[in-house]
């Protein structure tokens, strides 16, 4: 029989019952359509399942939309970075919550696979697993399936392999691609929130210190940018040849993995890729070298190679490791190698969060009144969402900006104007 929830500690909920309505305050985006879905109810009888990190700021999306009618079951998307406290408050919501922290593998799969046993219409999805579970293990569900929706851009690079391949069954909004996410999300709230989980980890000064950010797409340029204002000396390594002359041309050393490895005192993945850090790098690094990982999985940083290096493994800190290497240093790995943002911190900040779900809630009422319309392909979020997004964040910072005259609009539009 199905439970209707699963949680570490009911008894956790007042405490996060308080940091959602600190959410809520830093959140007016969300707020503002929270409003309208409370009178016009767009997601009424609407089932959705979610696999998203258990957050505050992912509290604060899962309230709207069950404001908005739909009834929700969520799992995590990382075994670490479910906040308990924020678990326990969802469920007296009146939420199906499947989540703690701490999970072994097993039961990651399997709390994902009770949100599958709702039998979802709309999927909230942060990586793609629920998504691909139910095209693998239960492809007689896609067809209720409306719509999915992914979160992250390693969720996006599979997805975008599976509509490659024929294999998609059902249209998915790639809630990750719109500007309001990416350039935002994506890098003021990775940077940020992975310099603090570095901080709050192991409390090192990073002035002075070599920082060697592998990949240079939106979350590195932010980590990138945040360690270089912290004064830290940065090196960025990359495969792509503009990203990496973008990397040089915004100020930063650019050098590949195995000449940087030499050189850093703290190494962060970003790239969405496997065996960015492997073996051959490691052999190579300072003793007391820190490796840390902001990529959606814990592939980035290739543990088997450390594991096969290292002749004993310690825990120095919480959530930090002392691997010594069978050549006698020592590397120190944050988080299990796991996003280190949500493991050793709290996720990005609310302010920038507020964007990324805001997309995710006008992107659910929108399959819902264009059911049957999209094909099995991975769409952008349509541009009027986009746009009605940064207007509603730029009205709630109070900023105003121009309109365009009826003038420039005909000069803009036409072509025979010229020199």
């Amino acid at each position: 029989m199905l439970k209707k929830f699963e949680v570490k500690d009911m008894n956790l909920a007042p405490e996060g019952q308080s940091v959602i309505r600190w959410a809520e305050t830093h959140m007016p985006v969300l707020m503002r359509i929270r409003a309208r879905f409370r009178k016009e109810r767009p997601l009424k009888g609407v089932q959705i399942g979610a696999t998203l990190h258990v957050t505050k700021e992912t509290a604060v999306l899962i309230r709207t939309l069950t404001m908005g009618g739909a009834e929700v079951a969520l799992s995590g998307s990382n075994p670490l970075s479910t906040q308990d406290e924020v678990a326990a408050a969802l469920v007296e919501d009146g939420v199906h919550v499947y989540a703690w922290r701490g999970q072994t593998s097993e039961d990651y799969y399997n709390c994902i696979n009770n949100v599958i046993k709702h039998g979802p219409r709309i999927i909230h999805d942060d990586g793609a697993d629920i998504i691909t579970i139910i095209h693998e293990k239960t492809p007689h569900q896609v067809k209720d399936v409306i719509i999915a929706l992914e979160e992250t851009t390693t969720g996006v690079v599979r997805l975008k392999a599976m509509e490659k391949q024929g294999n998609l069954m059902f249209p998915v909004i790639a809630v990750n691609n719109a500007q309001t996410k990416r350039f935002f999300d994506n890098r003021y709230g990775t940077g940020q929130s992975t310099i603090e989980a570095i901080l709050r980890s192991t409390g090192i000064l990073l002035a002075g210190k070599t920082f060697v950010v592998a990949g240079y797409g939106w979350c590195s340029r932010g980590i990138a940018m945040r360690a270089k204002g912290m004064g830290a000396s940065v090196i960025v390594t990359e495969i792509d040849p503009v990203k990496a002359l973008e990397a040089k041309m915004d100020g930063f050393v650019v050098k590949r993995m195995k000449d940087a490895a030499e050189l850093g005192d703290i190494f962060v993945t970003a790239t969405g890729s496997i065996k960015a850090i492997c073996g051959e790098h490691m052999k190579k690094m300072k003793d007391g070298a820190i490796l840390a990982n902001s990529g959606h999985f814990n592939v980035e940083i290739w543990l088997p190679d450390l594991e096969t290096l290292s002749k004993s493994k310690t825990t120095i800190l919480p959530n930090v490791e002392q691997y010594t290497l069978k050549n006698g240093r020592k590397l120190y790995l944050l988080g299990e190698g796991r996003l280190v943002n949500l493991v050793c911190a709290d996720g990005h900040p609310s302010d920038v969060m507020d964007m990324s779900f805001a997309n995710q809630a006008l992107c659910a009422e929108y399959a819902v009144e264009h059911e049957g319309e999209l094909s099995n392909k991975v769409y952008d979020v349509p541009e009027e969402i986009d746009r009605t997004v940064a207007k509603l964040k730029l009205e709630a910072m109070d900023v105003y900006i121009d309109s365009p005259t009826e003038e420039q609009k005909k000069y803009l539009e036409g072509w025979k104007l010229g020199t």
